[in-house]
């Protein structure tokens, strides 16, 4: 098999020929057919998330064919199966037992505690592999199994509201805004100062308003959704919205929040952070992402220049996903 490792923070990925992988008790085998590139994987990439395994493949929004099956796996060669960031969970602490396994004491994660999507094979646990029938293009996919996922879970804990506010109108916004209007909801979308191809990618989306991040939307929001991995847009959205609203940071990082005046949290504000997935979020998107009508902007990549497609996220140089093709 060929793969991108990380051998070390802050260095570029090199290109290797590996062992091909054999599935373990409860594992299978996935040929790859797509991968697409997260922000996250430039946190692991960057150091901003500690301790990788090294050396490391990336990569954690996987779409491929299940190959081969280790003992004690229902799943059948042949079948086109999607892997998320949660690779593994314990199954025994408090978290787990009480359906809060996306907070698991002793997880798992692909692509960073161990190999992900950035390569022609992966093997994962085949109990946090979902099916994909009826997913027929891979590269379209794959933003799904992380963009997707946690763009869900940040709607599910922005509430009920009608006006959502999304700050960084990148991967998971970009899916997210369809389920909102899907939802018969508001979508009112932020972005860099300036950035119109972000904005007209959110307005032909269905966004109803579009503006900078430090422009205030044309009436007061019942949540916001921050994708974009700046702190300094907590104060910014909690200006933003009304009595009762929530900011949901939806990343996995974050700099610094700033100081801000207590006033513009009280009335009942509230601030939360969205910490992994449950496969029940999974269950639940990918039998509403269809029913949605979602579709996904994507940029594709052939897996050797991966490095290219990291850069290109980190200066914003594409729309909606890059998607890394072996």
């Amino acid at each position: 098999m060929k793969a991108m490792v990380l051998h070390a923070p802050r260095q570029p990925l090199r290109l290797e020929e590996r062992p091909d992988p054999v599935a373990g008790v409860g594992e299978i085998v996935v040929r790859v057919e797509a991968c697409a590139v997260c922000r996250t994987d430039l946190h692991v990439i960057d150091g901003d998330l500690m301790e990788p395994k090294l050396p490391l493949i990336p990569g954690h929004e996987i779409v491929g064919i299940v190959e081969s099956c280790g003992d004690g796996v229902d799943l059948k060669p042949g079948r086109r199966v999607g892997i998320p960031w949660l690779g593994h969970t314990c199954g025994c602490c408090g978290y787990c037992a009480s359906g809060r396994e996306n907070l698991c004491d002793n997880p798992g994660f692909t692509g960073y505690t161990r190999d992900g999507g950035f390569a022609s094979h992966v093997v994962a646990d085949a109990d946090f592999a979902f099916p994909l029938d009826g997913f027929d293009d891979p590269a379209a996919a794959a933003p799904l199994m992380c963009a997707g996922l946690i763009g869900w879970r940040s709607l599910k804990m922005a509430g009920e509201g009608r006006r959502i506010g999304i700050y960084g109108f990148g991967a998971a916004a970009h899916i997210i805004a369809q389920v909102c209007v899907h939802q018969g909801r508001e979508v009112y979308a932020f972005t860099r100062a300036g950035d119109e191809p972000a904005q007209a990618l959110a307005r032909s989306l269905g966004a109803v308003w579009t503006g900078g991040s430090q422009d205030s939307p044309p009436v007061l929001l019942d949540a916001a959704i921050i994708f974009a991995p700046v702190g300094e847009l907590v104060p910014l959205a909690l200006r933003a919205v009304a009595k009762g609203g929530r900011v949901v940071c939806g990343g996995i990082h974050m700099s610094d929040i700033p100081q801000f005046p207590y006033a513009i949290l009280w009335g009942e504000r509230q601030i939360l952070s969205v910490a992994n997935l449950t496969r029940a979020d999974a269950v639940e998107f990918l039998d509403l992402a269809p029913r949605a009508g979602v579709t996904t902007t994507t940029t594709v990549y052939p897996l050797e220049r991966a490095n290219e497609a990291l850069a290109d996220l980190r200066a914003g140089r594409f729309q909606g996903a890059a998607v890394l093709v072996p």
